[in-house]
């Protein structure tokens, strides 16, 4: 999803019908170990997928999950979420 566009919590949430607090977590856990980063606009955090990683291993997995994930079809149709969602409704 963060491929696709930057977001924050509660549009993660929506997308994925997880509690707020397990999204939050595990962008915790993502950016700690630089796969994202996080950005303040306004009243929203917004999550974006690192695109100049700092670590070694980041450097290599990155790519290899741009090759893996694509033909997913979970993936995918999250994707497709991520294009729809709007911040405006779902916070």
């Amino acid at each position: 999803m963060l491929e696709t566009r930057s977001l924050c919590v509660c549009e993660i949430t929506a997308i994925l019908k997880l509690a707020t607090s397990t999204v939050s977590k595990h962008l915790s856990i993502l950016r700690n170990a630089g796969f994202v980063s996080d950005a303040k606009e306004g009243k929203w955090i917004n999550y974006s997928l690192v695109r100049s990683p700092a670590g070694p291993y980041i450097n290599r997995l990155l790519p290899l999950f741009a090759k893996w994930l694509p033909d997913n079809e979970v993936v995918k149709a999250d994707a497709k979420k991520a294009l729809s969602i709007d911040r405006e409704t779902v916070c």
